[in-house]
Protein backbone atom coordinates (compact mmCIF):
# COMPACT_ATOMS: atom_id res chain seq x y z
CA UNK A 1 0.00 0.00 0.00
CA UNK A 2 2.28 2.19 1.17
CA UNK A 3 5.15 1.77 -2.19
CA UNK A 4 1.58 2.05 -4.32
CA UNK A 5 1.22 5.87 -2.57
CA UNK A 6 4.77 6.73 -3.36
CA UNK A 7 4.37 5.40 -7.11
CA UNK A 8 1.43 7.50 -7.51
CA UNK A 9 3.51 10.69 -6.08
CA UNK A 10 6.06 10.20 -8.43
CA UNK A 11 3.85 10.06 -11.26
CA UNK A 12 2.28 13.05 -10.44
CA UNK A 13 5.06 14.94 -10.12
CA UNK A 14 6.56 14.06 -13.11
CA UNK A 15 3.57 14.78 -15.00
CA UNK A 16 3.19 18.26 -13.33
CA UNK A 17 6.72 18.94 -13.97
CA UNK A 18 6.17 18.10 -18.01
CA UNK A 19 3.09 20.10 -18.06
CA UNK A 20 5.35 23.08 -16.64
CA UNK A 21 7.71 22.90 -19.36
CA UNK A 22 5.08 22.46 -22.00
CA UNK A 23 3.40 25.75 -21.02
CA UNK A 24 7.10 27.38 -21.14
CA UNK A 25 8.15 26.27 -23.59
CA UNK A 26 4.46 27.40 -26.21
CA UNK A 27 4.76 30.67 -25.82
CA UNK A 28 8.31 30.74 -26.92
CA UNK A 29 8.05 29.19 -29.74
CA UNK A 30 5.20 31.28 -31.32
CA UNK A 31 6.02 34.30 -29.44
CA UNK A 32 8.23 35.43 -32.41
CA UNK A 33 5.25 34.47 -34.94
CA UNK A 34 2.06 36.42 -32.88
CA UNK A 35 4.31 39.82 -32.48
CA UNK A 36 5.26 39.70 -36.41
CA UNK A 37 1.39 39.24 -37.13
CA UNK A 38 0.73 42.09 -34.26
CA UNK A 39 3.05 44.52 -36.25
CA UNK A 40 1.57 43.21 -39.40
CA UNK A 41 -1.85 44.39 -38.50
CA UNK A 42 -0.88 47.50 -37.12
CA UNK A 43 1.13 48.70 -40.24
CA UNK A 44 -2.00 47.63 -42.18
CA UNK A 45 -4.51 49.65 -39.82
CA UNK A 46 -3.75 53.03 -41.09
CA UNK A 47 -4.58 55.81 -38.20
CA UNK A 48 -7.15 58.32 -38.76
CA UNK A 49 -6.33 61.82 -38.29
CA UNK A 50 -8.06 64.51 -36.20
CA UNK A 51 -9.74 67.78 -37.05
CA UNK A 52 -7.86 69.63 -34.14
CA UNK A 53 -6.90 72.38 -35.37
CA UNK A 54 -8.78 72.75 -38.66
CA UNK A 55 -10.21 75.49 -39.83
CA UNK A 56 -13.84 74.47 -40.97
CA UNK A 57 -13.57 75.33 -44.37
CA UNK A 58 -10.32 73.49 -45.38
CA UNK A 59 -10.73 70.95 -47.80
CA UNK A 60 -9.89 67.13 -46.12
CA UNK A 61 -10.28 63.50 -47.10
CA UNK A 62 -13.04 61.86 -45.53
CA UNK A 63 -11.06 58.37 -45.48
CA UNK A 64 -8.91 60.02 -43.22
CA UNK A 65 -11.03 60.68 -40.56
CA UNK A 66 -13.32 58.03 -40.50
CA UNK A 67 -13.16 54.45 -41.65
CA UNK A 68 -17.04 53.61 -41.25
CA UNK A 69 -18.08 54.95 -44.90
CA UNK A 70 -18.96 52.82 -48.02
CA UNK A 71 -17.81 54.16 -51.49
CA UNK A 72 -18.72 54.12 -55.23
CA UNK A 73 -17.26 57.07 -57.10
CA UNK A 74 -19.29 57.21 -60.26
CA UNK A 75 -17.59 59.39 -61.91
CA UNK A 76 -13.90 57.94 -61.65
CA UNK A 77 -15.97 55.16 -63.58
CA UNK A 78 -17.53 55.54 -67.06
CA UNK A 79 -20.62 54.21 -64.85
CA UNK A 80 -22.37 57.23 -64.70
CA UNK A 81 -24.45 60.36 -66.86
CA UNK A 82 -21.73 61.63 -68.40
CA UNK A 83 -20.51 58.16 -69.73
CA UNK A 84 -16.87 59.10 -69.11
CA UNK A 85 -14.49 58.90 -65.96
CA UNK A 86 -13.68 62.32 -65.40
CA UNK A 87 -12.22 61.88 -61.86
CA UNK A 88 -8.45 60.34 -62.10
CA UNK A 89 -9.04 58.23 -58.88
CA UNK A 90 -11.49 57.55 -56.39
CA UNK A 91 -11.22 59.81 -53.78
CA UNK A 92 -14.40 62.24 -51.31
CA UNK A 93 -13.15 65.26 -50.73
CA UNK A 94 -15.28 68.09 -48.29
CA UNK A 95 -14.85 70.56 -46.28
CA UNK A 96 -14.16 69.96 -42.43
CA UNK A 97 -17.59 71.21 -41.27
CA UNK A 98 -19.16 68.61 -43.76
CA UNK A 99 -16.77 65.92 -42.96
CA UNK A 100 -17.61 66.54 -39.01
CA UNK A 101 -21.59 66.79 -40.31
CA UNK A 102 -21.28 63.67 -42.05
CA UNK A 103 -19.74 61.17 -39.54
CA UNK A 104 -22.26 62.58 -36.73
CA UNK A 105 -25.36 61.54 -39.64
CA UNK A 106 -23.44 57.92 -39.67
CA UNK A 107 -23.05 57.37 -36.27
CA UNK A 108 -26.99 57.59 -35.77
CA UNK A 109 -27.18 55.52 -39.38
CA UNK A 110 -24.86 52.71 -37.61
CA UNK A 111 -27.17 52.74 -34.92
CA UNK A 112 -30.07 51.66 -37.18
CA UNK A 113 -28.06 49.36 -38.81
CA UNK A 114 -27.06 50.71 -42.03
CA UNK A 115 -24.00 53.06 -43.29
CA UNK A 116 -23.64 56.22 -45.77
CA UNK A 117 -22.43 54.66 -49.22
CA UNK A 118 -21.03 57.68 -51.22
CA UNK A 119 -21.27 58.15 -54.96
CA UNK A 120 -19.99 61.66 -55.29
CA UNK A 121 -18.74 64.97 -52.79
CA UNK A 122 -16.53 67.50 -53.48
CA UNK A 123 -16.48 68.11 -57.10
CA UNK A 124 -14.19 70.61 -59.33
CA UNK A 125 -15.66 73.62 -61.02
CA UNK A 126 -14.67 72.25 -64.48
CA UNK A 127 -16.30 68.72 -64.07
CA UNK A 128 -19.70 70.83 -63.21
CA UNK A 129 -18.93 72.63 -66.61
CA UNK A 130 -18.76 69.08 -68.29
CA UNK A 131 -22.17 68.03 -66.80
CA UNK A 132 -24.11 71.86 -67.73
CA UNK A 133 -22.98 70.65 -71.64
CA UNK A 134 -24.58 67.57 -71.66
CA UNK A 135 -27.58 68.34 -69.39
CA UNK A 136 -28.17 72.37 -69.49
CA UNK A 137 -30.99 71.66 -66.65
CA UNK A 138 -31.38 73.48 -63.39
CA UNK A 139 -33.48 70.70 -62.12
CA UNK A 140 -30.70 68.30 -62.57
CA UNK A 141 -27.60 70.41 -62.52
CA UNK A 142 -26.24 73.60 -61.43
CA UNK A 143 -24.93 76.40 -63.60
CA UNK A 144 -21.29 76.00 -63.42
CA UNK A 145 -20.82 80.06 -63.80
CA UNK A 146 -22.95 80.08 -60.06
CA UNK A 147 -21.61 76.85 -59.24
CA UNK A 148 -22.62 73.98 -57.37
CA UNK A 149 -22.43 73.37 -54.11
CA UNK A 150 -20.57 70.30 -54.79
CA UNK A 151 -17.82 72.84 -56.32
CA UNK A 152 -17.88 74.13 -52.54
CA UNK A 153 -17.00 70.83 -50.86
CA UNK A 154 -20.83 70.90 -48.78
CA UNK A 155 -22.75 68.73 -50.88
CA UNK A 156 -22.50 64.74 -51.09
CA UNK A 157 -24.62 62.05 -52.91
CA UNK A 158 -25.05 59.54 -51.53
CA UNK A 159 -27.21 55.87 -50.39
CA UNK A 160 -27.59 53.90 -47.73
CA UNK A 161 -26.25 49.95 -47.27
CA UNK A 162 -27.14 47.52 -44.95
CA UNK A 163 -24.43 45.82 -42.37
CA UNK A 164 -23.17 43.50 -45.45
CA UNK A 165 -22.74 46.20 -48.23
CA UNK A 166 -25.95 45.50 -49.54
CA UNK A 167 -28.04 49.00 -51.11
CA UNK A 168 -31.38 49.76 -49.67
CA UNK A 169 -33.58 50.10 -52.66
CA UNK A 170 -34.35 53.45 -53.36
CA UNK A 171 -36.58 53.14 -55.50
CA UNK A 172 -33.91 54.29 -58.75
CA UNK A 173 -29.97 54.54 -59.61
CA UNK A 174 -28.03 57.28 -58.79
CA UNK A 175 -28.34 59.77 -61.41
CA UNK A 176 -31.79 59.11 -62.30
CA UNK A 177 -33.16 61.98 -64.01
CA UNK A 178 -36.72 61.84 -63.88
CA UNK A 179 -39.94 61.99 -61.64
CA UNK A 180 -39.38 58.27 -60.44
CA UNK A 181 -36.41 59.81 -58.56
CA UNK A 182 -37.94 63.17 -57.06
CA UNK A 183 -38.61 63.36 -52.94
CA UNK A 184 -42.81 64.44 -53.50
CA UNK A 185 -43.23 61.10 -56.08
CA UNK A 186 -45.04 58.80 -53.55
CA UNK A 187 -46.15 56.19 -56.48
CA UNK A 188 -43.27 54.14 -54.88
CA UNK A 189 -43.37 50.75 -52.96
CA UNK A 190 -43.60 51.15 -49.36
CA UNK A 191 -40.13 49.90 -48.63
CA UNK A 192 -38.74 52.07 -50.78
CA UNK A 193 -40.57 55.40 -49.48
CA UNK A 194 -39.31 53.86 -45.90
CA UNK A 195 -35.66 53.74 -47.24
CA UNK A 196 -35.60 57.53 -48.29
CA UNK A 197 -37.47 58.80 -45.00
CA UNK A 198 -35.14 57.31 -43.19
CA UNK A 199 -32.07 59.07 -45.03
CA UNK A 200 -34.14 62.03 -45.38
CA UNK A 201 -34.90 62.82 -41.58
CA UNK A 202 -31.37 61.71 -40.40
CA UNK A 203 -29.20 63.36 -42.77
CA UNK A 204 -31.32 66.50 -42.00
CA UNK A 205 -30.85 66.12 -37.96
CA UNK A 206 -27.23 66.59 -38.45
CA UNK A 207 -27.74 70.13 -40.91
CA UNK A 208 -27.96 68.70 -44.44
CA UNK A 209 -31.39 69.45 -46.33
CA UNK A 210 -32.08 67.53 -50.07
CA UNK A 211 -33.14 69.34 -53.17
CA UNK A 212 -36.70 67.63 -54.16
CA UNK A 213 -35.64 65.93 -57.85
CA UNK A 214 -32.69 63.74 -56.32
CA UNK A 215 -33.14 61.35 -53.36
CA UNK A 216 -29.34 60.83 -53.26
CA UNK A 217 -28.42 65.00 -53.00
CA UNK A 218 -27.90 66.70 -49.81
CA UNK A 219 -26.31 70.05 -49.19
CA UNK A 220 -24.84 71.16 -45.60
CA UNK A 221 -27.01 73.80 -45.32
CA UNK A 222 -23.92 75.50 -43.42
CA UNK A 223 -21.69 75.35 -46.77
CA UNK A 224 -23.60 77.07 -49.45
CA UNK A 225 -22.02 80.28 -48.80
CA UNK A 226 -18.19 79.35 -49.19
CA UNK A 227 -16.32 79.77 -52.50
CA UNK A 228 -16.71 77.82 -55.49
CA UNK A 229 -13.43 75.55 -55.43
CA UNK A 230 -11.62 74.11 -59.00
CA UNK A 231 -8.48 71.93 -57.44
CA UNK A 232 -8.06 68.50 -58.11
CA UNK A 233 -6.68 65.96 -55.62
CA UNK A 234 -3.52 64.04 -55.79
CA UNK A 235 -3.68 59.92 -56.92
CA UNK A 236 -1.35 57.78 -54.84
Amino acid sequence: MRLSIILLLAIFCSCKQASKKQTRQLPEKNMGVIQDSLKMDIQKTPKLKSFEGLADTTFVRLADFSDDFEYDMRYATKNNFLKAKVYDCAECYTRVKTAKALIGANKEFMQKGFKIKFFDCYRPNSVQYKMWELVPNPQYVANPVKGSIHNKGGAVDITLVDVDGNELDMGTDFDFFGRKAHHDHTDLPKKVLDNRKVLKETMEKHGFWGIRTEWWHYNLSAGSNDKVANFKWDCE
